[in-house]
């Protein structure tokens, strides 16, 4: 089973931000290779963080040397390959990992896409799940299977294709 913890920072619009964050943690992980997980006796747990530009800017110089705030960042628990393996832990708890994401970049990048700001949290968030399963985007063998399984997971929560509009991959 999945068990999403959310931490709601002020700043956020109002939405009902736990049910949009389990949605969307299920609904990628339901589209991926270990849909298992939504299902099997072991917990895996993804925890969610709401939070501002200045936050998400000092994680970011922090953990990936970018001085500037990014929309969302992943912060995996588990190595890629040893997932599966995971779930014979002695309290049958898997710690998948945390997903931050930054107030202002995430209303801006809305705006300029026409969308709601839950709709792109939630795609922000499914991009997320998918880092924390091992997909990586940066590789571009890599980059164009990740999009497919976004798109199909945000079609299974009722938000359009976000790549629709590429003529490319990344």
């Amino acid at each position: 089973m999945i068990e999403v913890a959310l931490l709601h920072e002020q700043g956020w619009p109002g939405t009902e931000w736990e049910t949009l964050a389990e949605r969307a943690v299920a609904a990628a992980i339901g589209h991926s290779p270990y849909a298992a997980f939504l299902t099997d006796a072991a917990t895996y747990e993804v925890a969610v963080k709401l939070t501002s530009d200045e936050e998400v800017h000092q994680l970011n110089r922090a953990y990936r040397d970018k001085d500037r705030p990014t929309n969302v960042l992943s912060f995996p628990m588990v190595q890629h390959d040893l997932l599966e393996a995971t779930a014979n832990t002695d309290d049958g708890e898997v710690l998948l990992g945390d997903i931050v994401l930054a107030e202002g970049v995430c209303a801006r990048e809305a705006a300029e896409k026409g969308l709601s700001v839950a709709d792109h949290a939630a795609h922000l968030i499914v991009h997320g799940t998918f880092h924390l399963l091992g997909y990586d985007h940066m590789v571009d063998a890599e980059a164009e299977a990740m999009e497919a399984l976004e798109t199909r997971a945000l079609d299974s929560l009722g938000i359009a294709d976000p790549y629709g509009d590429r003529e490319t991959g990344v």
